[in-house]
């Protein structure tokens, strides 16, 4: 039912905008209690009738300072959401000394994937709190996501400036990347938990062009996804914030309503030469259960093959792999790829980074 005092409080966050965690200036929620407050009462005023709306919204009131009060008053130190600041010194050092920054976005990628050859893998490098969330970076190991992730988040983070690139420009490229609109509203549910739902939001803004379809993609039929609502106990976040399940299975509900494409494995050979170093390549797999199984990077070598390069979970280790149209026949559960391809940030994006500067 929808209230006056509903309608307030719609209006009022429509003023104030998404909190953000971007560079860790958090909203402060006495200022915005403070701001609420007056707002109430100039909107209340014009209703004539501030006694009989008091009592009704006050449990509005309290609630939505409360949610307000949780990321305002809570940040994650510096040594939890960033872990291995040597590792990206020396990745600066190299980008600079050697010109990164001029090559394309995918040579860059492969470059900062190279460099990062032999970090062990470690999962759940993600779940680095009980209830907040906030982008994170951890060089001291990673899995096939996170690998991706920093690699195209460094690449991006050198086309944002020629020098001085400090730890918190990477995180800011994270974010933009991870959540979802990139904006981390410090809640689990901003970020994108999917492969496949990180594919459409990043491509809807401009920052990834998805190749599967050009390449001669077809369509996942059957397909369902119910894995994190159903085992919502084995992550961390959900464990201590079980009200977000619903939530959870509402988005695997509304990705898995998309038609999403793949490109079956027994064409992929014939396609690869149409794929370019730094692409992102994400593993499908049979199902029904899902759609994707593993990511990782396309790489050319000098003679042309193009490899699989990840952060594998059997090797314990990032690594260059065999050709990408024999890895694909490793494992039976593998049925074929999509092919993503990264872009350069647009003006629109360039302008929110320096925004949160």
């Amino acid at each position: 039912m929808r209230t006056r005092g509903n309608e307030l409080i719609v209006r009022y966050c429509e003023k104030l905008g998404t909190p953000s965690f971007s560079q860790y200036r958090i909203v402060d929620a006495l200022s915005a209690f403070r701001r609420f407050h007056r707002f109430l009462l100039a909107e209340c005023g014009k209703s004539g009738n501030i006694r009989n709306m008091r009592l009704h919204v006050a449990a509005v009131v309290l609630g939505f300072c409360f949610l307000q009060a949780i990321p305002a008053t809570a940040s994650l130190p510096f040594s939890t959401v960033f872990r291995g600041e040597p590792t990206f010194e020396m990745l600066v050092r190299k980008a600079e000394e050697e010109g990164w920054r001029s090559r394309p976005i995918g040579e860059r990628m492969v470059l900062v994937g190279k460099s990062l050859l032999g970090t062990p893998y470690r999962s759940l490098t993600l779940e680095i709190d009980d209830r907040l969330e906030a982008p994170s970076v951890d060089f001291l190991g990673m899995d096939c996501w996170t690998f991706y992730e920093i690699a195209l988040g460094f690449s991006r983070m050198l086309e944002l400036k020629p020098s001085g690139y400090t730890p918190q420009d990477l995180l800011a490229m994270i974010e933009l990347d991870r959540y979802r609109g990139g904006h981390c509203t410090g809640l689990y549910t901003s970020r994108l938990h999917f492969l496949e739902d990180w594919i459409y939001d990043n491509e809807r803004r401009g920052l990834v062009k998805n190749m599967t379809v050009s390449l001669g993609g077809v369509p996942m039929r059957g397909r369902y996804l119910n894995e994190m609502s159903r085992y919502w106990r084995s992550s961390r976040y959900l464990r201590h914030n079980p009200s977000l399940v619903p939530v959870i299975r509402n988005m695997e509900e509304t990705v898995a309503s998309r038609t999403i494409y793949h490109i079956p494995r027994e064409q992929v050979a014939a396609i690869e030469p149409k794929i370019r170093s730094g692409d992102i390549i994400c593993i499908t797999g049979r199902g029904p259960e899902g759609f994707t199984e593993h990511v990782g990077i396309a790489y050319r070598d000098g003679v042309g093959v193009l490899h699989f390069m990840h952060a594998s979970k059997d090797e314990h280790q990032v690594m260059i792999d065999v050709a990408l149209h024999q890895y694909i026949y490793r494992y039976r559960k593998f049925a074929g790829i999509m092919v993503v391809r990264p872009l350069d940030v647009s003006p629109g994006e360039n302008s929110h980074l320096a925004s949160v500067q």
